[in-house]
């Protein structure tokens, strides 16, 4: 813990919160306050999130079709939801990109049936399919961790006392399955965040990201100090979702392991 957690941790604060002539200083957290880094930093926000909402509404059906599905080998329809988290990260996406480039498969198969074509590479919108389909995983199982523990009998007493459908979810499903949909969210949003993989391969490098910025300061400006300013500035997102979790999953329901 001390060797991949501690040190990793303690550099980035030291380097955030010095400068060159190794000084103490705010300055690189308050670069986030430029237009630019604002601007990267809202759009990311709002990816994220996006990308968490559309996560979780197409992983708590699938959850509740995996919990409710009645089959011997129920763990090789977990196992291939799984499986695309097995694959290498970089590929997943390059495979994406292959896909819907303006001479890509899909475009291809809709010249083919004279249908018109698509353009959504290069714009936000590849980039929350990127994060939707290399993140859904994240979502799906530690939902479908709490789904799975909840007892039948408890719904069975609820629809005997008269509860319909919606309000059997609502007032018992929803609920206890709460820990889990925290967990998928914090597992889903903190990554898209600070992602610069999926926009630089997506995005075509057009659209920046706070985890784009971050990468150039370490990458190419070689400037370790605002780069690591910049990251304690993510982390106050982080510890929030930290604090999501301990508060609402007290018990560790929602872990997917």
């Amino acid at each position: 813990m001390a060797a991949f957690i501690i040190i990793p941790l303690f550099m980035i604060i030291y380097y955030g919160l010095t400068n060159r002539n190794r000084q103490f200083t705010f300055e690189n957290l308050t670069i986030i306050a430029e237009p630019s880094n604002l601007k990267a930093l809202w759009l990311s926000l709002k990816l994220s999130t996006l990308s968490t909402i559309l996560c979780l509404i197409l992983a708590y059906p699938l959850a509740s079709i995996l919990t409710k599905i009645k089959m011997k080998n129920k763990s090789i329809l977990v196992f291939i939801f799984i499986l695309p988290m097995w694959m290498n990260f970089l590929l997943r996406t390059l495979a994406w990109q292959t896909l819907l480039d303006k001479n890509g498969v899909i475009n291809t198969v809709l010249t083919f049936f004279h249908l018109p074509l698509i353009n959504i590479i290069n714009t936000p919108g590849a980039i929350i399919l990127g994060m939707v389909y290399n993140f859904l995983p994240f979502m799906i199982l530690p939902i479908y961790n709490t789904l799975s523990k909840i007892d039948s009998s408890v719904v069975d007493a609820a629809r005997d006392l008269g509860a319909n459908e919606f309000q059997t979810f609502l007032r018992i499903t929803f609920p206890l399955s709460l820990p889990g949909v925290i967990s998928g969210i914090t597992m889903v949003f903190v990554p898209a965040l600070t992602t610069f993989v999926i926009s630089d391969i997506l995005g075509g490098s057009k659209i920046l990201l706070i985890g784009n910025v971050i990468e150039q300061e370490f990458k190419y400006a070689n400037n370790w100090h605002t780069g690591s300013g910049l990251s304690l500035v993510l982390m106050v997102f982080i510890l929030i979702s930290m604090a999501l979790v301990s508060k609402y999953d007290k018990e560790s329901e929602g872990n997917i392991w």
